[in-house]
């Protein structure tokens, strides 16, 4: 699918975003909010923010294979963080490094909003991540 990835020159140039980016295509794949559990509903990564952005990157990779789509296909992701603070960036870094074999773009990460929230749907829950893709 052609995808353009933009940042311009004179807004800051993010290592794990793209400030700007133009989609060509006909069908367009809305994952919702996607969360640290397994298939049974288990919590996966009890207070680890690494582990649990793992499972769910996981996860948004299997919403998307259920509609044809891959992460090459993502054009925007919305990253909601319970309790952020300094430190959580960094872990979830080490998550998205983690999932890497079904989670990275060959040319470039999509747009992104990352938010610091309060709190999620479930006790324990650090991590919730939306997407969306377009496929041709």
């Amino acid at each position: 699918m052609p995808m353009q990835l933009i940042n311009p020159p004179t807004l800051p140039q993010p290592p794990t975003y793209s400030q700007v980016v133009v989609a060509t295509g006909s069908r367009q794949v809305v994952v919702a909010g996607q969360v640290p559990c397994d298939a049974d509903g288990n919590l996966v990564g009890a207070g680890d923010l690494a582990a649990q952005t793992e499972q769910t990157l996981r996860n948004v990779a299997t919403a998307l294979a259920a509609a044809g789509a891959t992460f090459a296909d993502i054009v925007r992701l919305g990253i909601f963080v319970a309790g952020y603070d300094e430190h959580s960036l960094e872990q979830i870094h080490a998550g998205l490094v983690a999932a890497a074999d079904v989670a990275v773009r060959p040319d470039g990460p999509p747009a992104a909003t990352l938010v610091g929230v309060a709190a999620l749907a479930f006790p324990g829950q650090l991590i919730e991540i939306e997407a969306t893709a377009v496929l041709p």
